[in-house]
């Protein structure tokens, strides 16, 4: 009785185990998406380093699972050859000029093989084909250029320390600016004569502006002076008669100058004789004398002969011919 009883309880137990087993096995398999009853094709690709990508590993095509990785082997010259399973109902979607790229399931999830790119133009991928791969920054550089721009930024913010300390101190033209008050009023004046001069500069715009206006405005003196050619041309004669006047202007100017230099220097001529020899002078005025004296000898001998018999009745006859004069005239005036 006790021997069946415990046959009994291996047997149990042996299934419960067989159970377990195949539970454990059915997890597995799905856990790494190994479909045993789905259609596959199988396609490579070439890495230099696939940063520890393990078989079994997804596929991803824009985020779907469309496989899984088949098998991982070292060839020559260091290179990894990776052969992807990947659905033959997806085969259609992905083409022969697709890439693929290691990758990460999340920030620090496993690793993965997405395929991504390709044109509509290209043949959708077969069994057997390669596809071009892309060289992702592994995580050793990435964190290698991290430490030196956290170095970079370790130098600027020293630097900036640096100047911000200047700055409290007053040094540089930028803490002058900030903590000596005369500079700043200096500052604070020229901004203003900058702002009155903008508003002069915008005075000025307006009023040329205004006379802008006005030279369009037809009637106007300065519209007629920009557009009526015969008062230009007339502007013009007369600016060129001006320029002819002033030219003989200067020419008589000169001609007078050179007169003048000439009864200066030259003595002999009459008009030096006259102007620098005071006995030639004297002479002349006396001979002036002599003509006044004479003229006025001349008028008493005329008065004399009036008074004189044998002319008096001429001089009479005359002044009667001229008293007549007057009285002509005025009857031909009346008459025309």
């Amino acid at each position: 009785m006790e021997t069946t009883t415990r046959k009994r309880s291996i047997t149990v137990g042996v299934f419960v185990v067989i159970g377990i087993l195949i539970f454990l096995v059915g997890i597995l398999t799905i856990g790494s998406m190994k479909k045993a009853f789905s259609t596959n094709i199988v396609i490579k690709t070439i890495f230099h380093d696939v940063n520890g990508l393990k078989q079994g590993n997804n596929v991803w095509y824009s985020g779907v699972k469309i496989g899984t990785v088949k098998k991982i082997r070292f060839l020559d010259n260091s290179q990894v050859e990776v052969m992807l399973n990947i659905e033959e109902k997806s085969q259609e979607f992905i083409r022969k000029n697709a890439k693929a790229k290691v990758s990460t399931d999340g920030l620090i999830g496993n690793k993965i093989i997405v395929l991504y790119g390709g044109t509509q133009k290209v043949p959708a991928i077969e069994d057997g084909d390669q596809l071009a791969v892309e060289k992702i920054e592994s995580t050793e550089e990435m964190l290698a250029v991290l430490s030196e721009n956290n170095k970079n930024l370790l130098g600027i913010t020293s630097a900036f320390k640096t100047i911000s300390k200047n700055i409290l101190e007053g040094k540089g033209t930028v803490g002058m600016l900030l903590n000596d008050e005369r500079l700043y009023n200096e500052v604070d004046q020229t901004l203003l004569a900058l702002k009155k001069a903008s508003l002069n500069a915008q005075t000025m715009t307006a009023s040329l502006s205004g006379f802008t206006t006005k030279l369009n405005q037809k009637g106007g003196l300065a519209n007629d002076f920009a557009t009526d050619t015969v008062i230009m041309r007339d502007i013009r004669t007369t600016i060129g008669r001006l320029n002819e006047t002033v030219s003989t202007a200067n020419v008589m100017v000169t001609n007078l100058k050179t007169a003048s230099e000439d009864l200066n220097s030259n003595t002999t001529s009459p008009l030096g004789v006259l102007l620098h020899d005071e006995k030639t002078a004297s002479n002349l005025k006396g001979t002036l004398q002599n003509l006044e004296t004479s003229t006025e000898k001349l008028d008493e001998n005329m008065e004399a002969l009036r008074s004189n018999f044998l002319f008096r009745r001429y001089f009479k006859r005359k002044a009667k011919e001229e008293a007549k004069q007057p009285a002509k005239e005025e009857v031909k005036e009346v008459t025309n």
